[in-house]
């Protein structure tokens, strides 16, 4: 008997140890209220990114850093960061393993229909980078060549929609960077504010062209329907745009890009 009891205990700790791990939302409180009762809210990003989000040493920074720490002092919490894929973060944010997102996420329609999308809060538009001596002067010349996207982006989506191309996804942008430097590919489309980043560090390799191919806008994504973290979400964007906090915060990046 003593045995039995024994085995059924060792069952019985083996289904718990198989339990999903990480859950830390009570179906029975908002998202809102359970981020209080924990004391932090987690945000889902891709520190490569810069300069909306990247790492320096274990330092996370950037424009879109600092917003979602505006978004914890509004709730009196710490702010966490998961740093994943740039693929992954709207999983995360289905998974439960965040409240929200702060990627540069610009709102495409796929993306709304498991995902609710704040007010915009950054004007943005996807670019292309080209080697210094490229001839490709415009979108139209990238037909028949090869172009570096970071899976996942829009950036990705139109140049697999729009160009007669061959389009090599990659996990992050410096990596696609890195190959058209080195003569494997014959562009990178990425968006302005980082492309213009890259050239600051590489102006004798690489260049940027002028007419971008689209115009977009950045926005903080949550969960879907979770209304109240949405309004949360809207109402510190709307604080820091009217305080001009959040000029502030988008000129600091821009000063220090300029600056190197």
């Amino acid at each position: 008997m003593k045995k039995l009891t024994k085995i059924l205990a060792i069952i019985a700790a083996m289904a718990l140890l198989s339990l999903p791990t990480g859950c830390k939302k009570d179906s029975d409180k908002t998202t809102i209220e359970q981020v209080k009762e924990n004391g932090y809210i987690t945000m889902a990003t891709n520190a490569d990114f810069e300069p909306f989000e990247y790492k320096d040493g274990t330092e996370f920074l950037g424009i879109d850093i600092d917003i979602s720490k505006k978004i914890a002092e509004k709730l009196g919490v710490e702010l966490k960061i998961n740093d994943v894929a740039f693929s992954a973060v709207l999983q995360e944010l289905a998974n439960g393993t965040c409240e929200f997102v702060a990627a540069g996420m610009s709102y495409d329609e796929t993306r709304a229909k498991n995902a609710d999308f704040s007010d915009p809060y950054f004007s943005a538009s996807q670019v292309i980078l080209v080697n210094s001596d490229s001839s490709i002067a415009s979108a139209d010349d990238l037909n028949g060549k090869k172009i570096g996207v970071q899976e996942g982006t829009t950036g990705a989506d139109y140049c697999e929609k729009n160009l007669e191309a061959e389009v090599i996804p990659f996990s992050k942008h410096v990596d696609a960077v890195s190959d058209l430097i080195a003569g494997q590919i014959d562009a990178v489309v990425l968006d302005d504010f980082p492309a213009t980043k890259f050239v600051e560090k590489n102006a004798d390799k690489i260049k940027k062209l002028d007419t971008p191919l689209t115009e977009e806008t950045y926005s903080i994504v949550v969960a879907k329907d979770d209304k109240e973290m949405l309004n949360l979400v809207n109402e510190v964007i709307a604080e820091l745009k009217s305080s001009g906090e959040l000029q502030e915060i988008i000129d600091n990046y821009q000063d220090a890009l300029g600056a190197e």
